[in-house]
């Protein structure tokens, strides 16, 4: 009965692969051919001084930025500018994915919790994180701790969010289940509500990311003393444009970096889920 009821499935999930093996080189051509062509049209604009209603003429070409960056990759203060943001980036998720987590979790699951935090949380959320810049300022006594306190507070609420609204969605059919057995609240909790809520934690921990370099890029812009977002406004202060633009690419290049890295983690611990992807290859 076993080897009839799995073979179907297995030639379906062949059937559904090898595509997907085929398809995977081509979408990379086209990715890397998307970001060759994205460079070429920045290269034309420049070079031909193009002025229709965007000024481009004004703005640095990729050879100027590419000879730009590799000054720069001599210096080990970019590195540390890098170091110093990643640090500033990590520290303020981690903190912001325990803690909207945990109240997500809380507020979903208790009617106590929910009225107790949850109006101080609606008023709270839809203060930009980089409005707290001030208050930041006045209840810390270094900037690096203010920094990291905007980069939670940007993190916090889309986690918060996310988790909040995947345990509410959760059938309560499998919660009864657990209890008809004997399970009791941790055994619910650990069984049925944070792996049903995974797939929209994950989520809420995307966006969160995102939003966190948003915020923290502006923060050393407006307070900091070092990082990628304090060297990009410097370099604007000083007119070195090409130097902007480095720091721009470098934003960029750790935002993706770190995005990429949550999304494959996410993947990593829902190995267990089916696979919905509609012959999608990422």
């Amino acid at each position: 009965m076993t080897a009839l009821s799995t073979a179907p499935r297995t030639r379906a999930v062949e059937v559904v692969t090898r595509p997907e093996r085929r398809l995977k080189p081509l979408r990379w051509a086209v990715r890397i051919g998307s970001l060759a062509g994205a460079l070429l049209l920045w290269q034309w604009l420049t070079t031909a001084d193009v002025t229709l209603w965007v000024r481009f003429d004004r703005l640095p070409t990729p050879v100027a930025v590419a000879q730009q960056f590799g000054r720069v990759a001599q210096d080990p203060v970019y590195y540390q500018d890098i170091a110093q943001s990643l640090v500033r980036i990590l520290t303020g998720f981690t903190l912001a994915a325990v803690a909207g987590v945990a109240a997500g979790v809380a507020v979903a699951r208790s009617w106590l919790v929910s009225d107790l935090l949850q109006p101080l949380f609606e008023v709270v959320r839809p203060i930009p994180a980089i409005a707290l810049v001030p208050v930041a300022i006045l209840l810390f006594p270094r900037n690096e701790e203010g920094i990291v306190f905007i980069t939670f507070t940007a993190a916090f609420f889309p986690i918060l969010v996310s988790t909040r609204h995947a345990v509410r969605a959760l059938p309560t059919v499998w919660e009864d289940a657990v209890r008809t057995m004997g399970g009791g609240r941790w055994r619910v909790l650990s069984s049925v509500v944070l792996p049903g809520a995974l797939p929209g934690v994950l989520g809420g921990l995307s966006v969160g990311m995102g939003v966190s370099w948003i915020c923290v890029i502006s923060a050393e812009m407006i307070s900091g003393d070092f990082g990628v977002g304090y060297r990009t406004w410097h370099a604007y202060t000083i007119v070195d444009y090409p130097a902007v633009l480095v720091g721009m690419v470098t934003i960029g290049v750790l935002g993706w970096g770190t995005s990429a890295a949550v999304e494959l983690i996410g993947r990593r611990v829902t190995r267990w889920l089916p696979d919905r992807r509609a012959g999608g290859v990422r």
